[in-house]
């Protein structure tokens, strides 16, 4: 919670968005939505994906125009045709993905667009790296300006995001899911920054999904269903289950409950695994994980090491320098992924709109995608429309994909329904394995639940789940052994049982426990 409490706030608001429609097609994404941020506040905007959050701020920063309706900025009417307006009038806006230069130092990155650090054409680096410096130092975003972005963690990336905003005097901050890919203690750093920059004059637009932290850090918090403004709550005066409620219009419980399982079996065996990245380094180094039936295998890990070129290769999109994959007894290295479909290997990527699904094609055909071949849905080289589409209006109902059709085109979906095509498609082929990485990243609070509750569904049938995220609270919630990975190595295997935030942090960060206790806890989950 920051210091400066809703009852204490100035009544005049620093920005205000009146009335604002847009209709994208037949879809009201805002109908009518009323948004006000005051000065030194954290403002929280919720809402199911779909629910009209990133249209209404994309709106606000000058990304896209309204239909109707107007914006105020301390009480006078603005025009926004780009984000170098918003920049002008003092609202910044840090995206969940960077837009950062990795090869590209940090001052670089912070001053490129902006005039004033070039007022005669050349740029004033000493000026501007004695800025930056400063700026580090009152909020605590401690970067150094000289290096690369590429040498950074995800942490400072963030802070230079961040710094770029202040560098150019803006008062309000748009942070859109701010801590999706930062460990537990950056995660505090983050919030003592922002209690920082409120304390100085700041005011905050706080996206997040994870209620826990919008209790902990906003005033107050703005609803948005379908379009539609729902109403706000204090803080101190609500809960999270309460929030919740109003996002989704209903009071049922989120939480799944893990039910105990006493399946026998390995199904999936990494042994002794060599990957190499994009740019030839090894990424992941010689690491090797037993999934059994039954059970469901977390794999934590900061971004970038090492979980997505595991994943890839699991699913036969990478190719492994050495070791070996072995399902239920079979080696299937570097096999194809149509062979993979072969061997009842459910596979959800990380990048659902590249890996998973082609977002031009509708959804029945992104369904079958992986089973045209097969009866009923073919017939010689002839395809079978007919079974196509019942199949697909079964997988819709099934599901609960909400679209108008299934001819609907992919890409027109909120980002929790092209979700669920593809869990629909994947599932409906009766998996073994199911190599599921980030499945939730950027799903609202009814769609994780939904996803939480179908895999969990698969692992109370004897299949074996193997679950990637950077979300502690969720790994530990539908885990039940957790691997840590740190540049590319498994720095521990902890049974969820025994694990905490604290303890999965500090492996992330490359800390390892090295006291007996440990080790042998660590090896008897392994040998389990």
């Amino acid at each position: 919670m920051s210091e400066n409490s809703t009852s204490n706030i100035t009544p005049h608001p620093l920005v205000e968005m009146r009335d604002i429609c847009k209709r994208f097609l037949d879809v009201k994404a805002e109908d009518h939505v009323d948004l006000s941020v005051y000065p030194r506040e954290i403002v929280g905007l919720l809402g199911e994906n779909g629910a009209g959050k990133t249209t209404l701020m994309k709106i606000l920063f000058g990304l896209y125009q309204p239909d109707s309706g107007a914006i105020l900025v301390n009480g006078e009417e603005v025009t926004f045709h780009s984000p170098l307006d918003t920049i002008q009038h003092g609202i910044g806006m840090v995206h969940q993905h960077f837009n950062l230069v990795d090869h590209h130092s940090v001052i670089e990155n912070i001053i490129i667009g902006d005039k004033k650090s070039s007022p005669r054409g050349i740029v004033d680096y000493r000026g501007a790296r004695k800025r930056i410096r400063e700026l580090s130092e009152r909020y605590g975003l401690e970067v150094d300006p000289d290096s690369e972005v590429w040498q950074l963690s995800v942490g400072e990336k963030q802070r230079v995001e961040i710094l770029k905003a202040l560098y150019r005097d803006v008062k309000l901050l748009i942070l859109d899911e701010p801590t999706a890919v930062l460990t537990p203690q950056e995660v505090v750093n983050l919030f003592i920054t922002l209690k920082q920059l409120v304390k100085h004059g700041l005011s905050i637009v706080f996206i997040s999904h994870k209620l826990n932290e919008v209790m902990e850090v906003t005033d107050r918090s703005v609803i948005l269903r379908r379009g539609r403004r729902i109403g706000e709550q204090k803080t101190s005066e609500t809960t999270k289950e309460k929030l919740a409620a109003m996002m989704v219009g209903t009071d049922e419980s989120f939480v799944v409950p893990k039910k105990a399982v006493s399946f026998q079996g390995e199904l999936l065996k990494i042994d002794s695994l060599t990957v190499k990245n994009d740019m030839g380094l090894v990424a992941v180094n010689n690491i090797s994980l037993t999934l059994n039936k039954g059970s469901t295998l977390g794999i934590a890990g900061v971004s970038g090491n090492g979980q997505r070129e595991l994943a890839e290769a699991l699913g036969g999109v990478r190719r492994a320098e050495s070791g070996r994959i072995i399902m239920e007894g079979k080696d299937i290295t570097n096999l194809p992924p149509a062979r993979l479909v072969e061997a009842k290997m459910a596979r959800i990527p990380e990048d659902r709109f590249r890996l998973g699904l082609v977002m031009d094609f509708n959804i029945a055909e992104n369904l079958v995608m992986e089973k045209h071949r097969q009866p009923p849905f073919s017939r010689g080289i002839f395809l079978s429309w007919p079974k196509i589409m019942e199949s697909a209006r079964g997988l819709i109902e099934k599901f609960d994909i909400r679209t108008p059709g299934a001819r609907t085109t992919t890409h027109s979906l909120s980002g929790g329904n092209i979700q669920k095509v593809l869990l629909a498609r994947e599932l409906s082929m009766d998996p073994t394995v199911v190599l599921a990485a980030q499945p939730t990243r950027g799903l609202d609070i009814g769609a994780v639940s939904f996803v939480h509750r179908l895999m969990e569904d698969e692992r109370s049938n004897g299949k074996g789940i193997l679950f990637i995220s950077e979300d502690l609270d969720e790994l530990l919630a539908v885990s039940d052994i957790i691997a840590v990975m740190y540049e590319g190595e498994i720095m521990g295997i902890i049974p969820a049982a025994e694990a905490t935030k604290e303890k999965l942090g500090r492996l992330m960060m490359g800390i390892k426990d090295s006291s007996p206790a440990e080790k042998t806890r660590e090896v008897s989950a392994y040998a389990d």
